[in-house]
């Protein structure tokens, strides 16, 4: 079977590539505090069915609340800046990211997302499936977020 041939592709005309231009990005969607997230492809405006993919960022200083993704697997890949997320009891435990590292972030974890530079702005470009589902939790207060300071 030779996968490049055009004959093994469907060419109907309603299943063609969508581009979502920059500045029209899906913005009512899914947010949890000092993160703002915004969508490229979503079932909102797009016709896909089974994945979320956004920019999230994150202002010099700022995090998200806690939440979590309830069913939702989450990839994200920080483009720029310097990310932490802390997760387990309390959110005592956290890892560290920095501009080209990917993270997996499984379903129903509770994490709070952080902006660890008091100078310069996070983004991270996330993806989900099967939508950006969002469950804010209880806010915990900044002390408890081990070396965290806002900006």
């Amino acid at each position: 079977m030779n996968l490049s041939s055009a004959a093994e592709y469907p060419t109907a005309a309603t299943v063609v590539p969508v581009v979502t231009r920059e500045g029209a990005e899906h913005a009512d969607t899914g947010q949890s505090g000092g993160a703002h997230r915004i969508s490229g492809v979503s079932i909102q405006h797009t016709p896909a069915t089974k994945i979320w993919f956004g920019k999230v960022s994150n202002e010099p200083g700022f995090r998200s609340l806690p939440h979590h993704h309830g069913e939702a697997e989450t990839g994200g890949y920080v483009l720029t800046g310097i990310a932490r997320i802390y997760f387990g009891e309390g959110y005592r435990e956290y890892v560290d990211m920095a501009q080209g590292d990917f993270v997996f972030v499984p379903p129903y974890m509770p994490h709070v997302e952080v902006n660890m530079s008091t100078t310069d702005e996070l983004v991270w470009l996330t993806t989900r499936t099967p939508d950006n589902i969002v469950v804010n939790l209880d806010e915990v207060d900044d002390s408890v977020l081990v070396g965290y300071r806002r900006s």
